[in-house]
């Protein structure tokens, strides 16, 4: 009896309330075949905590769409990943990989299914992206389409343009959103070398010729900031508006000492660093799909990819060019920042009639881990 309890207990955490119905409508036809998925498959099998929830409807999900014809099973597990904690884009991931192993109508036909199921719980589909040529090397750039006026968007250090999907959303209402992987990173990682802010400047600047945007509102985080703020000190002419978020105009030795730290220990060695500094202990106990994220982005970086990018700002040398722009800025510090604390991030106001404000409870990696308010911040600079 036991074991009915606990399968129960764990289908409905699983499935949700509505497995119960379907328990009974399968009962009222084979009482074994019920007993069967509450004892053994619920009871036995999915309850043992050695696989978490999400990873076993990840398998679960991964087999049903591999071996086809169980289309009804698969929209309930794909919801109930959901359910569990797997992120849309690794569903999407999942999908893709199964065209690998067992061919693209089983892969096509989970992405069908995966498609239907986040209509249904009101997720948005991801932004579509396009690659733009810049010269010698390319990106992958998102970009939401629209009339009203461009916000470009410039990633944190070992990321890429994926950090900003769940700020898109609530900016694309009312504008144009552009995000696009920096130099060394995501689909432009293995890029010739930068060799430091004002390359990445250049090639921002590319990219908005290549794009047929004259003027934009940009925005920046972390190593996305100091590019902006160098942009800004060099193009002004091409901006509406400057967001500076978590960033930082002056050089620190821990820069220089973090790429010697991958040189030599490896990217392995660098995820408790980096991930300590960008997130609040509540959301790495938490382990969300934000952190897990980000946590395969370190772990994966080029070890040239990521020295090269922060030795661009163990090199930086833009607190004089602060007093110099001349385009409406907004900063944005994390309240509880360790790496650019509010305290330093005030420096800023050093850029003529520049606005600041403080994001309550906010790490370092505020897109990650409090997007919404991130967005309104943004918006309200804007106004």
């Amino acid at each position: 009896m036991n074991r009915h309890i606990i399968g129960n207990h764990e289908i409905t955490a699983v499935v949700g309330d509505g497995s119960r119905a379907t328990l009974a409508s399968i009962g009222r036809l084979s009482p074994t075949m019920a007993q069967a998925l509450s004892g053994y498959a619920f009871g036995d099998v999915f309850s043992r905590a050695v696989l978490g929830r999400r990873e076993r409807e990840l398998a679960t999900v991964a087999v049903l769409g591999a071996i086809g014809g169980a289309e009804p099973q698969l929209a309930i597990h794909v919801a109930a990943a959901l359910r569990s904690g797997v992120d849309r884009d690794e569903l999407l991931a999942l999908a893709e990989h199964l065209t690998v192993y067992a061919g693209f109508p089983r892969g096509l036909n989970l992405l069908n299914i995966i498609d239907r199921t986040l209509g249904q719980t009101g997720i948005e589909p991801p932004t579509p992206s396009r690659i733009v040529n810049l010269g010698d090397h390319e990106t992958e750039a998102t970009d939401t389409g629209g009339d009203g006026a461009a916000i470009v968007l410039v990633h944190a250090l070992g990321l890429d343009r994926r950090m900003w999907q769940d700020v898109i959303g609530p900016i694309a209402a009312r504008h144009r959103v552009i995000a696009y992987d920096l130099r060394g990173h995501g689909r432009a990682a293995a890029a010739p070398a930068t060799t430091g802010l004002g390359m990445f400047a250049e090639d921002l600047r590319l990219l908005l010729d290549r794009l047929g945007v004259a003027k934009v509102h940009l925005v920046g985080l972390s190593l996305g900031g100091s590019i902006a703020t160098r942009f800004a000190a060099t193009w002004a002419e091409r901006l509406h508006s400057l967001t500076i978020i978590a960033a930082t105009a002056w050089g620190n030795p821990a820069f220089e000492a973090r790429a010697v730290a991958a040189e030599t220990k490896g990217m392995a060695a660098q995820i408790v660093p980096t991930l300590t500094r960008w997130f609040t202990p509540a959301a790495l106990a938490a382990d969300c799909a934000a952190v897990r994220w980000a946590r395969e982005k370190v772990r994966r970086a080029i070890v040239s990819d990521w020295a090269a990018s922060w030795r661009s700002l163990a090199s930086i040398s833009i607190e004089q060019l602060l007093p110099s722009i001349r385009v409406p800025a907004h900063i944005i510090a994390g309240e509880n920042d360790t790496s650019t604390p509010p305290s330093l991030m005030r420096g800023f106001s050093a850029i003529p009639g520049a606005t600041f404000e403080v994001i309550d409870g906010a790490p370092h990696m505020i897109s990650l881990e409090k997007p919404a308010e991130l967005a309104a911040a943004i918006l309200a600079g804007l106004a």
